[in-house]
């Protein structure tokens, strides 16, 4: 085929409601052509199929249309059904302008599910089909039916349970309101809040005391309505309170002023505006949300198969082969490397972090696409010594020809290897089986410059799947015995009584305990305090059982007598509190009883707090070496409990989707989340449409290729396909704020490199509240987001503590690969704006100490000037502690910005954990602790001697960081949690250092 362009991807690229004329095949065997709008559906085309098939002859062979649906080409050249018949032609890009309508053939509310679910997770679910893998399949198989089950759990609540999966309440950490620095409370008595009742334009202002709970103030509402209307006392429990223009609630028994909403409104001197929602409208989204769910779990119910029966095999104990554990490395294949070096695979055993021997080398062979080796590699470890989750490293490197190396580099040797790939794999399979037989490995492509550790255990066990690109490696594993091999179920053979002989431990031992239990980063022990440390473990478990980790780095993994006694004690363990269970799922601690304990632990997380770690859960999820595991089981059973929980998991999995080594794993929990809530992929796919459209947006004003203007963009908006994608739907922010109707006008993208969307929103109920979010497409918003999580922890244990630094950690949400949403910050400007605007010349602008006072000043009139000046304090303070301690640099004035009310707050987190700025080698960043002389000058409120202002300044930055001090464990363990993510500034333990 003669070289050019092929298919359509052009014609859907443009933009604008122009025709496009398509080719029909008709299952009749007819031929048609006509055009179509660019902005129709599939149902609007298909209509129009059939009227122009009724002046064509065979019309009459054409049954019902809904018997028929449409197939095409897609962009990856895959045959595709078009089940979705809302979507529109130009979403859908057929490869060729061609549509062939078939008979329908299965069950098409399954195939219906099944295309939605395949659209919204951005991954075929036929390719989960096509793995032909046991243990995707099993997984599958379990996670539905654990997932339908939870979701039919779910549609028998009373609607008040219903109430607190679908729409949570959410509270600030602590009850009462909290005063700024001040230890003495400001109790705010009174509060007026307005009311309305649903489908009535009536509504009545009612003063309620803030420490209320919600019942009194539904009982006020029903008098003053009863009063008015002279209607009949309804009662309050039938009940439940709206926030106006959110999809928000106040219910349960909580006061008032903890709920965030009314919480800002009282910070803000504002009238909650609240609708009084009867039960009876509740129960009516439960029924309707139940019935699409209730017909498609009944189809599937009835076509079920029962499950096969177990066959018995004859097995063997695995602790009774005292045989050296050993495999075949046969050959590699698509090796690519350069002439006149030999290939090497260097292959290690690892449980964890931890060798368990030493490692081997095969035999350098001459570099060729497919070397051969056929060498046994035999470990020094026993068969019966193998931990349940040894992992088989391996690295595939090459190496400079002896004969030909320059004199004087033997020291160096180590800088000659050039690393090529790696791969892992399990030595046991999912279940529990000693693995034998041939594997070819596709392996992962070495990263160059990191010569010193070849292997990486680390990293996935899943293979590469670009199978035809990536390097591989044949390797086998032997049949020791002529039958399976499983390891030895240890709940069935651990005696709890027998954990060793009792051992009273001498006051220096105890002594030498306790030291090496209170020094929390000590994790380098000696041989001597390794032996103590065993011996006193029943001491451990009973006096510091929050150093649980410090035991299981110095258990012999490789002794099974010892695995057994560590197991043993794990069963007797008391419950850690969360700050120390997080620790142990990192990758160092992979023994699954290890990991049913910590999630054992785990449960007892409120939601509130799952939500403040999901990140985090989310990154280990990569640890984990089997698809089946506890962890997922619990994420995917608490985000079907609480759909707040569930919306920020799908988008968290979704963001990585196309990351290869965690997307197998992370489409099959989205599929599974998705089969548990078939309501919310209507929602979520809304979203996912307008993440498109925002994308396809950024792009137009990205390409470059002629000069766009904020004008081009709003008319671009103004479109009907464009319009309708990015009005009314829930914010991927926030799931409690309606994104109501796109406001073009207001819209706009920032001069900045990456030229992010500025996309305002307004609200039909609050015509003067407009919502915005920023769409950013070409950077990864993962180190943002994990940097304003921290924050906003920070915030809450400030805020337990009675300390509210009014700081603003505003939304940030990664998407998906490179591209993201952040939330506007309503009249708020930066500093280096502020000084431009208030000074003649932009040299000199950055001087001008009065700039930002003066503006306070203007913003604030009056008496308002104190109160903001306090909030501007407060905040410096909360945000001075905050850069100091998570090491953020970069920061300068266009970074830093302020609210109109005082409130100063930080943007663009690039750099943290000290990794600071340089230039030709030089640290540009000299100073941890960001405070300039203008933010001094506002503090102490323009005064030079009111030394008073800047001591209270320095006692709210004391007090707040002797409380993260405190907390400590628990940001060290979270960031130890990241490594998994691979963000640039954070992929060793080396980097975490800078927090301790």
């Amino acid at each position: 085929m003669p070289p050019g362009k092929y298919g359509t991807q052009e014609e859907w690229e443009k933009e604008g409601d122009q025709e496009i004329f398509m080719d029909f095949l008709l299952p009749t065997g007819i031929f048609l052509k006509f055009p179509v709008s660019r902005n129709d559906t599939i149902r609007n085309i298909k209509k129009m199929v059939w009227k122009n098939a009724s002046r064509e002859p065979l019309f009459c062979g054409l049954g019902d249309p809904d018997l028929y649906v449409f197939t095409c080409i897609n962009q990856t050249a895959e045959r595709e059904e078009l089940e979705e018949e809302s979507r529109r032609i130009s979403d859908v890009r057929p490869f060729m302008c061609v549509l062939r309508l078939v008979a329908r053939e299965g069950d098409r509310g399954e195939k219906l599910t099944n295309a939605q679910i395949s659209l919204l997770i951005g991954k075929g679910l036929h390719e989960f089909e096509a793995q032909k893998n046991h243990e995707v399949n099993e997984f599958r198989t379990k996670m539905r039916t654990f997932c339908e089950e939870k979701s039919q759990e779910r549609h028998n609540l009373p609607w008040q349970r219903w109430m607190e999966y679908s729409f949570p309440c959410e509270l600030e950490p602590c009850s009462s309101p909290v005063a700024g620095g001040s230890s003495k409370s400001k109790h705010v008595k009174k509060l007026f809040i307005n009311v309305k009742f649903e489908s009535s334009d009536e509504s009545f202002m009612l003063q309620q005391d803030s420490q209320d709970l919600p019942v009194a103030l539904m009982k006020s509402a029903l008098k003053k309505k009863a009063t008015v209307f002279r209607s009949v006392r309804q009662e309050p429990e039938d009940y439940t309170l709206q926030v106006n223009g959110r999809w928000e609630f106040i219910y349960g028994n909580h006061p008032l002023c903890q709920f965030k909403y009314i919480f800002s409104c009282l910070r803000n001197s504002q009238n909650p505006q609240l609708t009084m929602v009867h039960h009876s409208t509740i129960s009516k989204y439960q029924e309707d949300q139940g019935r699409v769910c209730s017909q498609m779990y009944k189809t599937r119910s009835l076509s079920r198969p029962p499950p096969l029966p177990l066959k018995k095999q004859n097995t063997s104990s695995l602790w009774s082969i005292n045989e050296p554990f050993y495999i075949h490395l046969l050959q590699g294949s698509r090796v690519n490397a350069d002439e006149g070096m030999k290939l090497v695979v260097q292959a290690g055993l690892f449980h964890g972090s931890e060798l368990l021997c030493k490692m081997m080398t095969s035999s350098e062979v001459t570099v060729c696409s497919e070397p051969l080796w056929d060498q046994r590699l035999e470990f020094d470890i026993n068969v019966s010594d193998l931990p349940r989750m040894s992992r088989l490293c391996f690295a595939l490197y090459a190496v400079i020809e002896k004969a030909k190396k320059p004199r004087g580099t033997k020291k160096k040797n180590k800088k000659a290897d050039c690393p090529i790939a790696w791969v892992n794999t399990m030595v046991f399979d999912y279940k529990d089986q000693l693995k034998t037989g041939e594997f070819l490995l596709s392996m992962w492509p070495s990263v160059p410059d990191d010569k010193n550790d070849l292997l990486n255990p680390m990293g996935t066990v899943e293979k590469n799947p670009n199978v035809d690109s990536a390097a591989g490696l044949l390797i086998r594993f032997p049949n020791i015995r002529p039958h399976p091999l499983y390891y030895p179920p240890l709940d069935k053979i651990i005696d709890p009584e027998r954990n060793g002989d009792t051992v009273f431990p001498s006051k220096d031992e105890y002594l030498k305990l306790k030291e090496i239990m209170d020094n929390k980063n000590y994790t380098d022990f000696f041989e001597h305090e390794k032996e103590l440390l065993w011996k006193l473990r029943m001491e451990v478990r009973d006096y510091f059982p929050e150093c649980l980790s410090k035991l299981l780095l110095i258990t012999k993994w490789n002794k099974h007598e010892d695995v057994v006694q560590v197991v043993s004690l794990l069963k007797h363990w008391p419950d850690l509190p969360a700050i120390h269970a997080l620790e142990l799922l990192d990758y160092s601690f992979p023994d699954p009883a290890v990991r049913s304990f910590t999630i054992r632990c785990l449960k007892k997380l409120s939601d509130d707090e799952l939500l403040q770690y999901l990140i985090q859960l989310v990154q280990v999820l990569k640890y984990e070496s089997y698809l089946d595991c506890d962890l997922t089981t619990f994420l995917l059973e608490r985000a079907l409990s609480n759909r707040r929980i569930g919306h920020f998991l799908f988008w968290h999995l979704k963001s990585e989707i196309n990351v290869a080594s965690v997307s197998l794993r992370f489409g099959l929990i989205l599929e599974a989340y998705c089969r548990g809530n078939i309501h919310h992929i209507k929602l979520l796919s809304k979203q996912n449409e307008a993440l498109g459209k925002m994308k396809a947006l950024s792009d137009i004003v990205k390409s470059g290729s002629q000069k766009m203007t904020v004008d081009d963009l709003k008319l671009c908006i103004r479109q009907e396909s464009y319009m309708e994608a990015l009005s009314d739907l829930l914010s991927p922010l926030n799931p409690s704020v309606i994104l109501f109707e796109i406001c073009a006008d207001k819209c706009r993208f920032m001069d900045s490199k990456m030229k992010p969307l500025w996309l305002m929103y307004k609200n039909p109920l609050e015509q003067t509240d407009m919502v915005g979010i920023i769409f950013k497409s070409g950077d990864d918003l993962r180190q943002d987001m994990l940097t304003l999580q921290m924050i906003r922890l920070m915030e809450n244990l400030w805020k337990k503590e009675g300390l509210d630094l009014r700081m603003i950690p505003y939304g940030c949400l990664s998407t998906g690969n490179k591209t993201g949403l952040i939330e506007i910050v309503k009249n708020s400007d930066t500093i280096a704006n502020i000084q431009r605007n208030s000074s003649n010349s932009a040299a000199t602008a950055a001087f001008n100490k009065d700039a930002l006072l003066n503006w306070l000043k203007s913003k604030n009139p009056g008496d308002k000037l104190d109160q903001a000046i306090e909030e501007f304090t407060l905040s410096c303070a909360g945000y001075c502690v905050a850069t100091y301690v998570l090491g953020i640099g970069d920061r300068h004035n266009d970074n830093i910005m302020i609210r109109e009310t005082g409130q100063l707050f930080h943007i663009d987190f690039g750099h943290f954990l000290g990794n600071f700025k340089r230039k030709l080698g030089i640290n540009r960043e000299r100073v941890p602790f960001i405070l300039t002389y203008d933010f001094v000058h506002v503090i102490q409120q323009g005064r030079t001697n009111n030394s008073e202002k800047f001591e209270r300044f320095r006692e709210y930055c004391e007090r707040a960081y002797k409380i993260l001090c405190r907390n400590g464990t628990l940001f060290v363990n979270l960031f130890a949690m990241m490594k998994a993510a691979g963000l640039p500034e954070l992929t060793s333990s080396k980097d975490i250092q800078y927090l301790k």
